[in-house]
Order: C-alpha cells, then sequence, then structure tokens
C-alpha cells in the first residue's frame, strides 16, 4: 500500500515536473486545454454573430409589425374615400336624374295646361254663340232673322273651336325617364380587392455595375397585364447582405419606371455596397417589394490630408487651394519679395512657418518649396482610378502618386519615391511627365480634366483625358510600398472627384497599352 502511494506520487510528481495539470485521476495537458479554449472561444462567436443575427431579424419583425399597423389605418382611410367618392357620384347621378324628371314633368304639365286654357276659351266662346243662335230661332222679322242669320254664320266660320287640335300635344308616359340599375347593383355587389402586383424578382446576373452606374434589372414570376409602372427604391450601405433595419440610410426612389430595368448615374461609390429592391404598381394600388439585393460598388473613396498639407495650402476634404497667406505670422525667408507679373508671391520667394508638431504618426508637413499635399488613404493593391480639374487661373500644379516616404521637401516626380504629370503656365506653357528627376514633355492638350489611374499590382500609373479617355501618359514600374495621391499647386486650385470606379473605356485602353511608348524607362534618358 505504500509502495502504491509512493508510485502514485512520483507519477504525480512526474506529471507536474513535464506541465501536466491533475484534476481528480484525470490528466489534462495544457495543449488540450488551449485547444479546447480555442473550440469555445468558437462557439462564443458563432453564438454572438447568431444572436445579432436573431435581434437584426427581431428588428425586422417589429418594423413590419408597425407597418403593418401603419399600412392598415392607411388602406382603410383610402377604402373610405373610395366609398365617399362612390356614394358622391351615385347622389351626383340621382341629383341629375331627378332633375330630368322634374324638367319632364314641368314641360308636360306646361304644354297641357296651354290646351286647357285654350280649349276652355274656345267653349266659352262656342257656348256664347250657341245661345245666341237659340235666341235668334225666335225673331220672327225676315229682315232682322236674315242679319242675325248672316252674323252667326260669319262667327260660327271664324270660331275657335272649330280650329282646335282635340289631340293632347303630350302624352302622360314617363317611362322613358325610368331607369334599371340591376347591372350596377350586380357590379357592385362583386365588387373586391383589386389584385395586388406580385413582387417582382431582381436578376443579379443581369445587374451591372460600372462607369459609376448601376443597371437594375428584374422580371415578373409570371404575366401581368395589369402592371402600369415599377417603383425601384435603393440606398448605399458598408454591409453585405441583407439590409439592416438600424442604422441605415433612407430608401431614395426612382419613380414611374415603365420597363423591366434601369440604370442610376453619375453616382459616388463612398460605401462598399448597395441595395436594391422593387414593387410593380397597377392603377390602384402597389405590390410588395422584392427580395433585396446587395451590388458591391466598392471604389476608392478618399480625402485630402489636411494634417501634413504644406501651410500655403488651403484643403478642404476634396479641394486645395494656394494661400499665400498660410506662413503669416511665422519666420520669413530673408530677402526681397518677388511678387511677379501676376502680383502673386513667387514660390521660391512665399514666406513658410516653422515646422508644428506632425499630426499623423511621424510625418511632418510639407515645407520649403514642396506645396504638397497627399491623400489620406494608401493604396495596397488593385486597380483605382481618381479626377482632378484645375482652376482656370492656376500656374502650376502636379498630379500624381507618392511612397509614403517622400520627403517634406521634396518635390513631386524629383525623386524615385514619387510619378506624376506636371502642368506649368507660369512664364511658359509646359505639360510634362515626372520621375526621379527626370522630364518627358507631352505633345499633347492639357485636358479639362486629368483622370489617373493606378494599378498597384501590374504596376502601372496612367494620365487621361478625363472626359475623352485620351491617353496622355503612362509610367511602367514595380510599387515596392504603399502609395499615396499627392498634389501640387500653386497660385490656383484643384477639385478631386472620388469613389469612382475604372472606367470601362480604361480598362479597354489598358489591355492595349502595353506595346504603346511612354513608359518611366523613356525618362531615364531625359534630364531635366
Amino acid at each position: 500500500m505504500d509502495s502504491q502511494k509512493c508510485c502514485s506520487k512520483e507519477n504525480e510528481n512526474t506529471a507536474v515536473g513535464k506541465g501536466y495539470i491533475l484534476t481528480s485521476d484525470i490528466i489534462i495537458r495544457p495543449e488540450s486545454i488551449n485547444f479546447q479554449q480555442e473550440a469555445l472561444q468558437r462557439i462564443i462567436s458563432t453564438l454572438a454573430s447568431k444572436n445579432d443575427e436573431i435581434q437584426n431579424f427581431i428588428d425586422t419583425l417589429n418594423h413590419t409589425l408597425k407597418g403593418v399597423q401603419e399600412n392598415s389605418s392607411n388602406i382603410l382611410s383610402e377604402l373610405d374615400e373610395e366609398f365617399d367618392s362612390l356614394y358622391s357620384i351615385l347622389d351626383e347621378v340621382k341629383e341629375s336624374m331627378i332633375n330630368s324628371i322634374k324638367q319632364e314633368q314641368a314641360h308636360k304639365s306646361q304644354e297641357l295646361q296651354s290646351q286647357i286654357s285654350q280649349c276652355n276659351n274656345a267653349l266659352e266662346n262656342s257656348e256664347e254663340l250657341l245661345e245666341f243662335a237659340t235666341r235668334s230661332l225666335d225673331i220672327k222679322e225676315p229682315e232682322e232673322f236674315s242679319k242675325a242669320a248672316r252674323q252667326i254664320k260669319d262667327r260660327v266660320t271664324m270660331a275657335s273651336a272649330f280650329r282646335l287640335s282635340l289631340k293632347p300635344k303630350v302624352s302622360d308616359n314617363m317611362t322613358h325617364l325610368m331607369v334599371d340599375f340591376s347591372q350596377e347593383r350586380q357590379m357592385l355587389q362583386t365588387l373586391k380587392f383589386l389584385p395586388v402586383p406580385k413582387a417582382p424578382e431582381i436578376d443579379p446576373v443581369e445587374c451591372l455595375v460600372a462607369d459609376n452606374c448601376v443597371t437594375v434589372a428584374w422580371r415578373m414570376p409570371e404575366e401581368d397585364n395589369k402592371i402600369d409602372h415599377f417603383v425601384l427604391e435603393y440606398r448605399k450601405t458598408n454591409f453585405d447582405g441583407l439590409p439592416r433595419v438600424k442604422d441605415e440610410r433612407c430608401w431614395e426612389i426612382a419613380d414611374n419606371i415603365k420597363g423591366t430595368e434601369y440604370t442610376l448615374s453619375g453616382l459616388k461609390f463612398d460605401s462598399k455596397y448597395m441595395n436594391f429592391r422593387v414593387r410593380a404598381c397597377n392603377k390602384a394600388v402597389a405590390g410588395e417589394y422584392s427580395d433585396p439585393v446587395t451590388l458591391e460598388t466598392k471604389a476608392l473613396n478618399f480625402s485630402l490630408d489636411n494634417s501634413s498639407s504644406h501651410l500655403n495650402l488651403k484643403v478642404e476634404d476634396t479641394c486645395v487651394e494656394w494661400d499665400p497667406t498660410g506662413g503669416k505670422g511665422q519666420e520669413k525667408i530673408k530677402g526681397k519679395e518677388n511678387k511677379g507679373r501676376s502680383g502673386t508671391p513667387s514660390p521660391k520667394r512665399t514666406s513658410v512657418g516653422s515646422r508644428p508638431p506632425a499630426v499623423r504618426g511621424s510625418r511632418d508637413r510639407f515645407t520649403g518649396e514642396s506645396y504638397t499635399v497627399l491623400g489620406d488613404t494608401a493604396i495596397e493593391s488593385g486597380q483605382h482610378y481618381w479626377e482632378v480639374k484645375a482652376q482656370k487661373d492656376c500656374k502650376s500644379y502636379s498630379v500624381g502618386v507618392a511612397y509614403k516616404t517622400l520627403g517634406k521637401f521634396d518635390q513631386l516626380g524629383k525623386t524615385n519615391t514619387s510619378w506624376c504629370v506636371h502642368v506649368n503656365n507660369w512664364l511658359q506653357n509646359t505639360f510634362a511627365a515626372k520621375h526621379n528627376n527626370k522630364v518627358k514633355a507631352l505633345d499633347v492638350s492639357v485636358p479639362e480634366k486629368i483622370g489617373v489611374f493606378c494599378d498597384f499590382d501590374g504596376g502601372q500609373l496612367s494620365f487621361y483625358d478625363a472626359n475623352s479617355k485620351q491617353l496622355l501618359y503612362s509610367f511602367k514600374t514595380k510599387f515596392t510600398q504603399p502609395v499615396l495621391p499627392g498634389f501640387m499647386v500653386w497660385c490656383g486650385g484643384l477639385s478631386l472627384s472620388t469613389g469612382m470606379q475604372v472606367p470601362s473605356a480604361v480598362r479597354t485602353l489598358q489591355k492595349s497599352e502595353n506595346g504603346m511608348t511612354g513608359s518611366a524607362s523613356s525618362l531615364n534618358n531625359v534630364t531635366q
């Protein structure tokens, strides 16, 4: 017995020495506990996700319940209005028919009263003449009798009683104004709710997201020739899958759509997805919404990083303007101020301030002659596109990309960490591509807007006329670090359009561009 205890003690010491945990008579290995903890953590995550899903469904049900109550009240009000309108029409028809009967009665009564009056007058005259003729029979004198007889004859000839029509001008028949509402009564008795159009079905395969436009296509589950139009609703979201009740933007509406597809154009894709739903409407009622469909609309959406921009640049979201007073009150460069022809200080004479503390990481503001501002979103993969428009009076500006390591005194295109096209309207007009302090003059007109296409994985940076999609220049390189959109501006301003997809025309041109001249390698042999 003692030997067993001793052996057990020895085994226990051995197990503890090896890092095992003893629980009663069971030895649990630490790696087994870790495995169980990981499994339990996965279960917890799954339960939390399911709870969130159920809660979202409960919110949806509550929202639907509220909708049922509100819609029931609305439809009851509409039903009252429809019946009131029907009653009003019936009252109007009844009043019109009553007026017609009364008018017919008055007309016939007037005609008959006129005939009665004429007959009474004729009868009175005829009775008077009869009495005169009767008295004339008693006249004894032949001469007087002859005279009376002639008078009677003349009066009889002119008597109205012999010119009267003894037929009523109108009849007492009023049957032509009688009504028979048997058909209408039968129709009213068959009144019922209009059939509600079935919910359309959105076909994701036929939907298209391109060129900052979304085309949504749908079909009806069965033919319905009573459909008058469709209503499409959409909203932006960052959540994939079904729409959420809470924390979502309001639905926007495209109404009175006659076909079974619709294109939304001119969109800014500042969210990763868009929800869509559609319903059919006839002349009186709208059907249920289709099952919502979520389409991906992800695009590069960035703003300008004001925290690192040059003091002489005024930055607001996607706009940057030259501000000669940006360094006012700071240490000024000694020497005379050269205002130049336009009265605006030359970049080489602009005062700059002492370096303010870094705002983003360890980056300082651009200073000296590097009138630069970068975007606030790094590009680490994929294909991206944005557009830049310069003010008409802008003297000089550059558009391109740069590594995060671009020095605070560095100008775009003058280092091997930046690539750009540069427009100079100061003293002389030039348009050139710049990289690593090399310059390639571009024999094309400066467009109103410049489109920038960056294929990070393919190592390509291309510039286009944003309107015509004409290729202006392409750099071929291999990006070894994430790049940031970069902008330089002096005496003027730039405005950016972001949240844009790569245009289809640009994608098509990129397929054939690799065989074209104008790569970054050509800059290596051209000095500034």
